[in-house]
């Protein structure tokens, strides 16, 4: 009798192998990656935010105060990227999950995925001024990934119709599987690929479309002195000037569409375009600008060059009503600031800006215009990719940051920092420079002053005072002795208040406290 005619008692057969558990976490992260990669892909090539994008944007127009000020603690102005990687992270790990489940549910992974893509399109659906194709690359994407998900997972086990030799003795292809996974991972990288490539084209796009600055009525330049600060320019490049908004992509951008309206309580509305604001005269005027998230002695300060049109003219030209308590602006991604009337009327040179440091608008601060007020922290002035300006009460609406809880009026406190030497810095013995910038926009820096370790505060020597609205460099000469020593800093503005040596974080209104740094001298 041949073998393959005996029977086999059915109790005595080995049951079919499953794929090990690694094999399903793979198989759900594979899903996943095609999900993100054909969704990123959907979104280059009908022009509209990706999924990753859309989630991105409404987690930070949603999450709580304390989240925000531990990214931002955490990461400074790399927070959108931390922000990214932890999505990726996320959502690696729930396919992953997902994977492992599915291996005796396929359903669950199925389901798991649909709800994912569910997410991404209410998400993108509720995007401002998007198109509403918006929720297709997350359609699309949770599509591709459910059927790389059903394509790498096994069959599920059932009677077979016809009798047959079994081509899976032990239930489960591994070649088929590495070969499976091996073309799935392909599709997510190609996919993923040519979406970056078409965002990267789409950004690069905008920036070439920016066009050249009209020339200024009269220019403004830095003052001789500039260098008593090494490695801190009296202008900062536009490369190394601070970023912080609550973009987490840039806006789409079309020149030739763009408008900016004046509205609200005004007696006549006007819409400009950009054409029409670059043949208004232009003023340049050097401003120093501040973020309210600033810790004592940090970097996001930065002084430049602004070029653009003054608004106090414009709010005259469209007549600003009674009552009117608010310049409440949005830009073309709904972010939202407001400050007073009375700010921008008192004749301070809050300005519509075209330009920064001779060139157009960079796309990271604004293009093509913004806002650009001195003497108020950035979270209720500073408007980049401005859209709209609006006239109305206080009690109409609030800029984006005062509902969670930041002040809403927001005047830059008096502040100073040491640059040189570095903190925890190694001297030699000897003459040596301490030195910074010090700052209070719109009342001017009058004094500068350093105390080394408990001894009496010294006068600095401060550089040209230019501008009001700009910082001033200064720096003292200090015969540097052996031992550890403490340097302080704190200064005085023309209305004769000095900063406090009382410590306060950033939140609501701006940090206090004297900057402080310890060094070694040898």
């Amino acid at each position: 009798m041949a073998l393959d005619e005996l029977e086999v008692d059915p109790t005595q057969r080995r049951p079919p192998a499953r794929p090990p558990r690694a094999a399903g976490a793979l198989a759900g992260l594979l899903a996943g990656a095609v999900a993100v990669g054909v969704g990123s892909l959907v979104a280059g090539i009908i022009d509209v935010r990706s999924p990753i994008d859309a989630v991105g944007t409404q987690v930070i127009d949603h999450a709580p105060l304390w989240l925000i000020d531990l990214g931002k603690r955490w990461f400074g102005t790399g927070d959108k990227d931390a922000l990214r990687l932890g999505i990726y992270v996320i959502l690696g790990l729930a396919a992953a999950l997902l994977g492992i489940v599915s291996l005796r549910r396929r359903w669950i992974g199925v389901v798991g995925i649909a709800a994912f893509g569910l997410f991404g399109m209410v998400c993108a659906l509720d995007l401002p001024d998007e198109p509403t194709s918006t929720f297709l690359p997350s359609l699309l994407g949770s599509l591709a990934g459910t059927v790389a998900l059903v394509e790498l997972l096994p069959a599920p086990a059932g009677p077979r119709r016809t009798p047959g030799r079994s081509q899976v003795p032990l239930g489960w292809d591994r070649r088929r599987f590495l070969v499976t996974s091996g073309a799935v991972a392909g599709v997510a990288v190609a996919a993923g690929a040519i979406g970056n490539v078409l965002e990267d084209r789409r950004v690069e796009e905008i920036r070439s479309s920016s066009p050249d600055l009209p020339p200024p009525a009269s220019a403004v330049s830095a003052p001789a002195d500039e260098a008593l600060v090494p490695g801190t320019p009296y202008i900062t490049p536009n490369a190394d000037f601070y970023r912080i908004d609550t973009a987490f992509s840039f806006p789409r951008i079309s020149l030739t569409s763009w408008k900016l309206d004046i509205k609200g309580m005004v007696d006549h509305p006007l819409t400009f375009s950009y054409d029409e604001l670059s043949a208004m005269p232009q003023v340049q005027r050097i401003v120093t600008l501040t973020c309210v998230s600033n810790e004592v002695g940090g970097d996001l300060v930065g002084n430049a060059t602004w070029q653009g049109v003054l608004l106090k003219p414009l709010l005259e030209q469209a007549g600003v009503q009674r009552g009117a308590e608010q310049v409440y602006s949005t830009s073309l991604d709904e972010f939202t600031t407001g400050f007073p009337v009375s700010v921008a009327m008192d004749g301070r040179d809050a300005m519509i800006a075209l330009g920064m440091n001779g060139v157009a608008l960079p796309l990271e601060h604004g293009y093509p215009a913004r806002l650009v007020v001195p003497g108020l922290y950035g979270y209720v002035s500073a408007t980049k990719w401005l859209r709209t300006i609006e006239l109305n009460r206080w009690s109409d609406a609030e800029g984006y940051w005062v509902p969670l809880g930041w002040a809403r009026d927001a005047p830059i406190k008096t502040e100073s920092r040491i640059d040189v030497p570095r903190s925890s810095a190694k001297l030699d013995a000897g003459p040596t420079k301490i030195a910074g910038v010090a700052w209070a926009q719109h009342r001017g820096i009058a004094r500068v002053e350093v105390r080394v370790d408990d001894g009496d505060w010294q006068e600095a020597t401060l550089s040209t005072d230019v501008t009001d609205d700009s910082w001033r460099q200064w720096s003292i000469d200090w015969n540097a002795t052996s031992g550890k020593h403490t340097l302080q800093v704190r200064a005085t503005d023309k209305s004769g208040e000095t900063q406090t040596e009382q410590v306060a974080h950033p939140a609501p209104d701006g940090a206090t406290g004297y900057h402080t740094r310890r060094i070694t001298v040898q």
